[in-house]
Order: structure tokens, then sequence, then C-alpha cells
């Protein structure tokens, strides 16, 4: 079955530590479900999320997120093809958006309109070589 890679940003809209949890409990839950892998950066001012899997799966999550009042101003960036998946094992990576992401100020001047593919990509890549192990229902 082919694969796609999809991401999207959003706003998160009330983010606190036990928000975040639900929405990866949420997240782990229903993908592991639907055979679909993926890491979601966050922070108070961002969640950047990458989704791959079934195309029909992954257009099914999207749409839940979009319906999600814990997301505001969801806007995709980027789908495509893929052979290999880049998160095998996690039904959902989480990361605090670490220094190596935009910052706030660059988010507010608008660097998600500007990301390039291989920008936004490589947040990923590099997320994905951290090398640690998916928990037991990652």
């Amino acid at each position: 079955m082919p694969l796609i890679q999809f991401v999207y940003a959003s706003r998160p809209f009330g983010f606190d530590t036990a928000i975040l949890s639900n929405i990866l409990l949420d997240a782990r839950r229903l993908n592991d479900r639907d055979n679909i892998t993926g890491a979601l950066i966050a922070r108070s001012d961002l969640y950047l999320q990458l989704l791959e899997g079934p195309r029909d799966k992954v257009e099914a999550a999207y749409e839940r997120i979009r319906r999600d009042d814990r997301h505001v101003e969801v806007t995709p960036l980027l789908t495509r093809s893929i052979e290999k998946r880049l998160f095998p094992g996690w039904a959902m990576r989480d990361d605090p958006a670490q220094s190596w992401v935009w910052s706030i100020e660059a988010v507010r001047d608008g660097a998600i309109e500007r990301a390039t593919t291989e920008e936004i990509l490589g947040f990923f890549t590099r997320l994905a070589e951290k090398g640690v192990v998916p928990p037991r229902g990652g």
C-alpha cells in the first residue's frame, strides 16, 4: 500500500502539560489503530506535526485535527509520497521544540509561510536521528 508523509502547522489553543498529554494519548491510540506513524513538535505557540501512513488514514487524521478545538490556524505545509517511514515504531513521537526549530519571533514573523520543504523535513529528520527508542504504544 502506498504511503504518504503529511506535515501541518497549527497554533495551540490553551497550551499546558495536560492538554499536550491528552493530544498525545489520543494521537497514539488512533494512529496505532490506523497504521499511522509520525511526530509532534510542540510548544506554547506552535504545533508542527508530521504524519505518515496510508493516504486515506492520514487524510482522515488531518480532518479530525482540523475539527479539534485544541488547534487553531491549522495550515497544511506539505504532502509527498514516500517509500519508507521516518518514524517507524512511533505512533506519535513528541518533542518540546528545542532550539533547532524556528524561534517564537520567527514564527510570528512568518517563518511557517516561508518555510521550504527541505527546512520542514530537516526538523523531523533531526528529531528522527536522535535515536530514542519508542515507548511501548509510542
